[in-house]
């Protein structure tokens, strides 16, 4: 595969400057949710994401 030439570079560049501006708000929003999040908050994302991560070292060890 041949290597990006200096316009899909720069085109590439534009597109993500783009999108940083375009998501900015909302991302702006997010952090100040998460600023305000509680411990309550983490543990609803914590539990489900160790239950994936034993599931799939359970899977991985089965082979």
């Amino acid at each position: 595969m041949d290597p990006l030439a200096t316009w899909e570079k720069l085109l590439l560049g534009a597109f993500a400057l783009l999108l940083i501006f375009w998501f900015r708000p909302g991302l702006k929003a997010a952090f100040q949710r998460s600023a305000e999040a509680e411990n309550k908050d983490w543990m609803g994302l914590l539990i489900p994401l160790a239950l994936v991560i034993g599931f799939v070292l359970l899977l991985i060890s089965m082979v």
